[in-house]
């Protein structure tokens, strides 16, 4: 293991899994373990587990497992070293930095310098006399210079190489400046600076590490180059899972935050004591953001240009936050076509205003419904009741349904219960629709035991019997010598088993407790849920010893037939091996069966 065995346990003594897993996830006791709804997938019934027992999670729902690290990794989207060490700094253990040799981890560190280093740069320029057509840009969009340096805004040269020359007198490689995405590579080989004459957003994560840019082009000026320039994903930005802002937002926003479209709209937010505003990057807002509100706020007021498109974006996040548990409010703002023009023409006490009066996702919803519907008319008044019964139907609250099918009745003189019966049967249509959805679009593929240990699909007798072994060995590691003696390593039939074993052997052979996390560096993502579910498993739990001897015996068995049947594709050194293990197997079985 590249960090010390005691580091790790050391880390995992002062970590124990509830309290690393609990502020992603409400957890409710359920006898000795704790349940709550996934932070992986969407679910409403609660499939997620803890078992503080063995320091480990599983879903049931979409069979993602481990134990602390691997929940780090996931939630947090770490590689593994990464995840040891964030938890190591949350309480206070030192890691040797030479006790391990990780190049990701190393090219991440070179990303973040880079990042920090060209932040540093873009605001250097913007704030020198060179930098004054796009520091008066910004002044005349009404920032103020306390607000300018507070999300330190910059500004890229129109120059092809200014930034290039800069990093690399600085002793930064054209590889890793590639990496981080802030110069691009031509056909020819020559390397040149990706942000030219634009003014610079800096965007930086909750841990307050410059990840990434955005970079908009003068007015006037962005019809030719693309009005902005993103960084690409790179080692440490994926633009899906962070949000503009959040750094500043996630002191804020305890009661609710602010989801706005555009840069722009949060910096002015921001100024205007709104501090609680955040903007999706250069993408539709994703499941990945809506989880990383979740962990900050218990609302979200989407503010969405009262336009079709407006109207489309606020119907998908709130499919996306629809699980989450948070509360959704939606706001159109008047006057303006986002909150930066807003401000600007009514101060914050107008958006204060407009805020007060935004509405839950249904209300917001049936107004726009009837937008280009002339109600006054017999048809009309059928169209627009039709659409609102759809809206209605999307409430999975009965008592919401109930109000809003009262209001539509009373409104528009309809009867109760033929609403009602309308709204029933485009549930029942939904609910057929979403099963159909929910046996084809299967939410497992990234944590599937099949993906983790692909063999088992072609041995499925054998492996069934290695699961077993391995789930008695978690819980019952006194029964090793009994296992060794009958069955090595190499018995077993399928690779990932055979690897899982032969750690469990080493770990046992010298003495030494058997813990899931000796496992975290070296299994794959699925394969560690995997081996929580064999670890928590009660396969065993009655005749634990009966169970282990009649598993190996199955796994002998299994192996002599595999083998039997490949002894026609094999050479004669091969077979002469194989009859040798068949033998020394036999000899194990007679002698401890």
């Amino acid at each position: 293991m590249a960090i010390s065995e005691s580091t790790i346990n050391e880390i995992k003594y002062r970590n124990d899994i509830e309290s690393v897993i609990s502020p992603y996830v409400e957890l409710k006791r359920r006898g000795k373990n704790l349940i709550g709804l996934c932070p992986f997938h969407n679910e409403k019934t609660p499939s997620f587990t803890v078992y503080p027992e063995s320091g480990s999670f599983y879903c049931f729902g979409c069979k993602a497992g481990g134990d602390i690290f691997t929940f780090v990794k996931l939630i947090e989207n770490l590689d593994y070293i990464d995840a040891v060490r964030l938890l190591a700094e949350r309480s206070g253990i030192a890691i040797e930095e030479d006790s391990y040799d990780n190049s990701l981890s190393k090219l991440k560190e070179k990303v973040y310098d880079i990042n920090r280093e060209t932040a540093r740069f873009f605001h250097e320029y913007l704030m020198s006399p060179d930098g004054k057509w796009a520091l008066d840009y910004l002044v005349g969009r009404g920032l103020k210079i306390s607000t300018i340096r507070h999300f330190g805004l910059g500004a890229a040269p129109d120059s092809w190489d200014m930034l290039t020359n800069h990093l690399k007198a600085k002793g930064y490689s054209f590889s890793d400046m590639l990496a981080a995405n802030v110069i691009g590579k031509s056909q020819r080989g020559s390397y040149y600076d990706r942000f030219r004459r634009r003014v610079m957003f800096p965007i930086i994560d909750i841990r307050g590490r410059v990840i990434a840019f955005s970079g908009r082009a003068m007015p006037g000026e962005d019809k030719k180059s693309g009005k902005y320039v993103n960084t690409s994903d790179t080692p440490v930005y994926k633009k899906s899972e962070n949000l503009f802002g959040m750094n500043f937002a996630k002191s804020h926003c305890a009661e609710s935050v602010i989801l706005v479209e555009g840069n722009m709209d949060v910096i002015s937010l921001h100024q205007a004591g709104f501090e609680n505003a955040v903007a999706a990057l250069g993408t539709s807002f994703t499941n990945e953001q809506a989880k990383l509100l979740s962990r900050y706020t218990k609302e979200i007021v989407l503010t969405l240009d009262a336009d079709a498109a407006g109207i489309n974006a606020a119907a998908r996040a709130g499919e996306i936050l629809k699980n989450t548990g948070l509360r959704v409010r939606v706001v159109s703002v008047p006057d303006g076509k986002d909150p930066d023009e807003f401000i600007k023409k009514h101060g914050a006490a107008g958006f204060r205003a407009v805020l007060d009066g935004a509405v839950n996702e249904i209300e917001y919803k049936l107004l726009s419904a009837v937008a280009d519907i002339d109600v006054n008319t017999d048809d009309g008044k059928v169209k627009y009741i039709s659409r609102a019964a759809e809206i209605i139907a999307q409430s999975d609250n009965a008592i919401e349904r109930d109000v809003y099918i009262g209001r539509l009745s009373e409104k528009y003189s309809i009867s109760r219960s033929a609403v009602t019966a309308r709204v029933d049967e485009i549930r029942r249509s939904n609910a057929k629709k979403s099963q159909k959805k929910a046996i084809n679009e299967v939410i497992r593929p990234k944590f599937d035991a099949n993906a983790a240990n692909p063999q088992k699909r072609l041995n499925p007798t054998a492996t069934a019997a290695e699961e077993c072994v391995i789930s008695v060995l978690f819980s019952h590691p006194d029964y090793f010598e009994e296992a060794y003696k009958r069955l090595k390593p190499d018995g077993m039939i399928t690779s990932l088993n055979s690897r899982i074993y032969e750690k469990i052997c080493e770990v046992l052979s010298a003495g030494k407790t058997l813990d899931i996390s000796l496992f975290s560096d070296t299994l794959s993502d699925s394969q560690m849920g995997y081996l929580v579910s064999l670890v928590n498993s009660d396969r065993a739990r009655e005749n634990p010893l009966i169970v282990l001897k009649d598993s190996i015996s199955v796994i002998l068995d299994e192996g002599e037939k595999k083998s039997t049947a490949d002894i026609k594709n094999m050479g004669i050194d091969e077979w002469a091996q194989n009859l040798k293990r068949v033998i020394e197997n036999k000899k194990r079985g007679n002698k401890n069966g």
